[in-house]
C-alpha cells in the first residue's frame, strides 16, 4: 500500500496527495508583424489573434475553466491574450505579469510552477513556444493518456492560441517531468470548426 509521501509505483504515476490540482497552458493567439521596427517583445495580436482569443474565452468559460493563479508573460502579445480570455474567469483570479516566463525554456516554466501558492487549486501560464510546447511535452511523459487523439496532436505541435488542460495529482512544489495527464488540448480551428456547425 502506498502512502503519502512516498513515491510513485513503477508505471502507475504519481501518488496522489490531497487534491486534484489542475494546470492550463495557454499559448498567447497570433501576433502581427506589421510593423517590422518593433520589438519582438512589443508584437501585439494582429486581428485574427484577436478572434481566436474571443473564441477561446467562451469555450473556457463554457467549459468551467477558472484558474486561481495566472503567470503571463509580461510580452504585449501575451498581456492582450490574457485580456481577451480574463472575463471568462471567476472574480478574485490573481494575475502576475512575469518577465521571467517571456521566451522562457520548459525547465525555468517549471521551476515557476514549483513555487505556485499550494492554495491554488488551478494555475494557468500564457507564455510561448517553445517553451510552453516543450513544457506540456515533458508533463504529459511517454505514459499512456487518457486522450491519445489529443495527446498526439500535442505531440505534433502546439499553434497560436492553444490551450492544454492537465490533471496535477501532487503538490505545486513537487511537479516533475511526467507529473500530467492531459485533459484535453484545445485549438483554434477547431473552436472555429464548431462554430461553424452551430451556424
Amino acid at each position: 500500500m502506498m502512502v503519502a509521501g512516498q513515491g510513485a509505483t513503477a508505471g502507475r504515476g504519481p501518488a496522489i496527495l490531497g487534491p486534484m490540482r489542475q494546470l492550463l497552458l495557454l499559448r498567447h493567439a497570433k501576433s502581427s508583424w506589421d510593423d517590422p521596427s518593433l520589438p519582438d517583445h512589443a508584437r501585439p495580436l494582429n486581428p485574427r489573434g484577436r478572434r481566436a482569443g474571443a473564441a477561446m474565452a467562451q469555450a473556457i468559460r463554457e467549459l468551467g475553466l477558472s484558474p486561481d493563479v495566472v503567470l503571463v508573460s509580461s510580452s504585449r502579445r501575451t498581456l492582450q491574450t490574457l485580456e481577451l480570455v480574463r472575463p471568462a474567469f471567476e472574480t478574485g483570479t490573481l494575475i502576475e505579469p512575469m518577465d521571467a516566463i517571456y521566451l522562457a525554456p520548459w525547465p525555468s516554466l517549471l521551476d515557476l510552477l514549483r513555487e505556485a501558492p499550494e492554495t491554488a487549486r488551478s494555475v494557468m501560464i500564457i507564455g510561448h513556444n517553445p517553451g510552453l510546447h516543450d513544457l506540456a511535452l515533458a508533463l504529459a511523459g511517454e505514459a499512456r493518456q487518457p486522450a491519445p487523439e489529443d495527446a498526439q496532436r500535442l505531440a505534433e505541435g502546439y499553434p497560436t492560441g492553444a490551450l492544454a488542460e492537465f490533471a496535477v495529482a501532487v503538490p505545486w512544489r513537487m511537479l516533475e517531468p511526467g507529473g500530467g495527464r492531459l485533459v484535453r488540448f484545445l485549438v483554434p480551428r477547431d473552436l472555429a470548426a464548431a462554430e461553424e456547425v452551430k451556424s
